[in-house]
């Protein structure tokens, strides 16, 4: 048995206990995944040193939590952040754009105001449905989804015009 059998054998059988703690570490599976893979890389690199160790599998656990700490640190010093956020997020049409925008902004609203635009705009229910669904009075929905909109168009101010005419149009529904 060669050594990149040895590893082979180790990452099967590690790996899901290791993606679980990367998991834990980001918060996010593709982040997870990256700090994974750079693990393991540097595992691979000093395999022969690390078979001679009892639990080359601490090892790797605790490479996971040094890289981790390593990235948020380098993020960080990349990060500058200003008093005043860009006059404009972005000056484009481009419809990729726009839904991320959205989909940030919609992100940081209530989870209530958010999930009335999602039933509202996006399944395109009615506020009886809407309703039904979150089981709350119509007038509850009604006034969700103004609040909503009007966080929406404080938070991605770009897509105000797109967001025009959505209540007015969108109440007597």
């Amino acid at each position: 048995m060669d050594r990149n059998d040895d590893f082979r054998e180790f990452v099967a059988a590690h790996q899901q206990s290791l993606m679980r703690t990367a998991y834990l570490l980001t918060g996010d599976p593709h982040q997870a995944e990256d700090l994974l893979q750079t693990v393991l890389l540097k595992v691979l690199g000093r395999w022969n040193r690390l078979t001679r160790l009892e639990r080359p599998e601490a090892y790797a656990r605790k490479a996971l939590v040094n890289q981790h700490i390593s990235w948020r640190r380098r993020r960080v010093r990349n990060e500058l952040p200003t008093a005043e956020p860009p006059d404009r997020p972005y000056a484009s049409e481009d419809p990729l754009l726009v839904r991320l925008v959205m989909r940030q902004a919609l992100m940081r609203l209530a989870p209530r105001q958010r999930a009335v635009i999602v039933l509202r705009f996006y399944e395109d229910r009615t506020e009886r449905e809407t309703a039904e669904l979150l089981n709350c009075s119509i007038g509850t929905v009604k006034s969700q989804t103004h609040y909503a909109l009007a966080r929406l168009r404080d938070l991605a101010p770009d897509l105000a015009p797109k967001l025009a005419g959505l209540e007015p149009e969108e109440a007597n529904r």
